[in-house]
């Protein structure tokens, strides 16, 4: 079945839907203020509109990919923002990576406009989205992310109803958290092995199936080995995430000193200069300060 959906936000993650959703039969407008973006989309059979109202006036679903809540606001409920061009009952599917209290503040906002809002952030990144397998995690009426699923499937493989407005976002956040410290064990595990002597590219193989198995394993310590720090995610994004843990956890009094010393870690490799890089980029913390210069 076809659909009629609105994507505002054409960037890596953004690009990535948007091009799923034309491939399996969507019709789809896109609002982006980089149009070099928006072109990528056009050419292949994407509609660009000069607005968000105008993408959300001929849609009966909108996607949103952002990278904040000032910018996903201002993409909705500010002047030119969907909510200027949606018919009531449009629903708003937020992709974006939030504040979970952001989010239900959202949700409000767009009811009062009888407008529907679901969050359904996600995990797998832009190669996932591509082959349509993304795991999804979705909060909202329960009704509004069934809905939703007749859009998200066409980009993923699992998608599960977390709860309530902000649920989904806050299921991100344990999400974010469990990557990051797999990705810093990984890469501390990797520069173990190097030091040690013993040949990491072999290590997946070695483990897998095992405990110590996971999917970033398989992915980044062959990665780690070689440098291959192609862009498929970025470590100032992930300090982002981690800083929005954090201040739940301050909210929930949940102790996280794992998480602390990871967030600090990713700090420090922001500072650096390195914030733009992927988390392969890890491995820089291991190799110390001037580590070349004084070896």
């Amino acid at each position: 079945m076809s659909n009629n959906v609105a994507l505002i936000g054409a960037g890596a993650m953004g690009g990535a839907i948007g091009s799923r959703l034309v491939e399996t039969g969507n019709r789809l407008t896109v609002f982006d203020l980089d149009k070099d973006k928006v072109a990528i989309l056009t050419a292949k059979g994407a509609m660009a509109v000069d607005s968000a109202a105008e993408a959300a006036s001929v849609s009966d679903f909108v996607i949103l990919s952002l990278n904040s809540p000032r910018i996903v606001h201002a993409a909705v409920f500010g002047p030119g923002g969907v909510a200027e061009g949606a018919r009531p009952g449009t629903l708003i599917i937020d992709m974006s990576s939030i504040d979970p209290d952001a989010t239900k503040a959202f949700a409000v906002e767009a009811a009062e406009k009888r407008l529907r809002w679901v969050d359904s952030p996600l995990s797998g990144g832009a190669p996932k989205a591509l082959i349509g397998q993304l795991t999804l995690m979705a909060g909202g009426n329960e009704q509004d992310v069934a809905d939703a699923h007749q859009v998200l499937r066409h980009v993923a493989s699992n998608y599960t109803h977390m709860g309530p407005a902000g649920a989904g976002q806050t299921t991100k956040l344990i999400n974010q958290v469990l990557c990051a410290l797999n990705f810093l064990a990984v890469a501390e595990a990797t520069q173990l092995a190097l030091d040690a002597g013993v040949d990491a590219a072999k290590i997946p193989q070695a483990l897998k199936g095992g405990r110590a198995d996971s999917a970033i394993l398989q992915e980044y310590m062959p990665r780690y080995v070689t440098k291959d720090y192609r862009r498929t995610g970025r470590i100032d994004n992930m300090v982002k995430d981690l800083n929005g843990a954090q201040d739940l956890a301050r909210r929930t009094n949940t102790a996280m000193p794992l998480t602390a010393v990871c967030a600090e870690i990713h700090r420090m490799l922001t500072a650096s200069g390195l914030g733009g890089e992927d988390q392969a980029a890890l491995m820089e913390f291991f190799k110390g300060p001037n580590k070349e210069i004084a070896g």
